[in-house]
């Protein structure tokens, strides 16, 4: 099984339609829903972002691969759905 986090936003549509993806698909993930976060954990997020050049939310991750925004087919690729 791959690896999957996200970083999200506890006010997002397309945050939430990420998540119900992978919970319909039964796809373990973690998640961080950044404005729910602590200021520590935000740094690190934003840090994060910066660096695979990504300025959205949901920001996916599995395995090694980034996914910017709601992308359900991308994610069924790379998870072999």
């Amino acid at each position: 099984m791959k690896k999957v986090t996200m970083y999200t936003l506890s006010t997002c549509p397309w945050c939430r339609k990420t998540k119900k993806f992978f919970t319909e698909h039964n796809i373990p993930f973690e998640f961080t829903d950044y404005d729910l976060a602590d200021g520590a954990t935000q740094a690190r997020i934003m840090k994060e972002l910066d660096a695979e050049g990504a300025s959205g939310f949901p920001f996916v991750r599995i395995d090694d691969t980034v996914v910017v925004g709601y992308q359900p087919d991308r994610y069924s690729k790379l998870l072999g759905l």
